[in-house]
């Protein structure tokens, strides 16, 4: 017999619960999809995820959410983790089992915050890619600017590294989101709450460009293909998507992908960069220049700080690889030394 396909919310796939858990699941997926704003897919995904924890919950003959405690969750974890499941996997599985026991706090079906009993172990924790300073200024100045996309491009890259937004987030920009004599750009996050980041001025100079030399041009291009509304007033421009595609149209998430990679192999930068590694260098430049972690995780619209602190590990790695290469005792120097270099 074949196997189900591994995600698919099949019966041999999902073991059942019980019935009290299942209906704890349906009113928390009103609260995911009401309060949280989260997609579609990613409730679905959460809720396969707790169906598993619910069978585990049945197999140990727990009802009663309050006699949830640390050692229940860390064996079911250790069993999960067992499977041979992905570290990916395991993660999201973890951040799912969070997010429901906050539910259960927050509508007062348990006494205690239980969120503290998951805690993502260290080993499933990669810790993200960063470039270097004068690899991040390559890869943002990378574009052409005589190509006929140049400016735009140019554009998208510094404000990627100028404000750590998530590839969806700069995606979904207007033009009324940008305040470029302030210098910020306001943002719609996860769970739909709102943020503001400040911009640096390389930034500003390069969305100046692309506003003033070729998106007037690319709104008139998708105006006559019909995407836009006409007339184009001022009102209806600042309502149109601030990045556009060559024909006009909003720029889609894998358009800026691919972008990003084009742009560091030009440049040589190895590795698989991405729009996120901009994110993720954006946090580590500002913590290794003394910014509060508050701060960053602020800029970032991370919900808990422990989602920043990874950044701090970063910092950690990077102050041990100069230790070893510079410190009298340490590998590279003391390794010359010996050598009679």
């Amino acid at each position: 017999m074949p196997h189900a396909r591994r995600g698919a919310a099949s019966s041999s796939d999902v073991p059942e619960c019980s019935p009290g858990f299942a209906q704890s699941l349906a009113a928390f997926r009103v609260y995911q999809n009401v309060e949280l704003g989260l997609a579609p897919l990613t409730v679905e995904a959460y809720r396969r995820d707790l169906l598993r924890f619910g069978a585990y919950l049945l197999r140990r003959g727990v009802e009663d959410w309050s006699r949830i405690d640390a050692n229940l969750v860390q064996d079911y974890l250790v069993e999960q983790s067992a499977l041979g499941h992905k570290e990916t996997t395991l993660a999201r599985r973890v951040v799912a089992l969070r997010m429901w026991l906050r539910w259960l706090h927050i509508t007062r079906q348990v006494p205690a915050d239980l969120t503290a009993l998951v805690e993502l172990p260290k080993r499933w924790q990669r810790l993200p890619k960063t470039l270097s300073l004068d690899r991040t200024a390559e890869l943002v100045t990378a574009p052409d600017l005589d190509a006929a996309l140049g400016v735009r491009d140019r554009a998208i890259l510094e404000l990627f590294y100028a404000s750590g937004l998530r590839v969806s987030e700069l995606c979904a920009l207007r033009e009324g989101d940008l305040n470029l004599a302030a210098q910020f750009v306001r943002c719609l996050g996860k769970g739909r709450k709102e943020r503001v980041v400040p911009l640096g001025r390389p930034a500003r100079v390069a969305l100046e460009a692309y506003l003033a030399e070729l998106r007037p041009r690319l709104v008139e291009l998708g105006a006559q293909r019909g995407r836009w509304p006409l007339p184009l007033t001022r009102a209806t421009r600042a309502t149109i998507p601030l990045f556009l595609s060559r024909t006009g149209g909003p720029i889609e998430r894998t358009a800026v992908w691919r972008l990003v990679r084009r742009e560091a192999t030009r440049r040589g930068i190895p590795g698989q960069v991405s729009p996120h590694t901009l994110r993720h260098s954006f946090a580590t430049h500002l913590l290794e220049g003394g910014a509060d972690l508050r701060v960053v995780q602020e800029l970032l619209g991370h919900a808990s700080i422990a989602t920043t602190e990874i950044y701090t590990h970063v910092q950690t790695r990077r102050l041990k690889e100069v230790h070893a290469r510079f410190h009298p005792r340490g590998g590279a120097a003391s390794d010359a030394r010996r050598d009679g270099k």
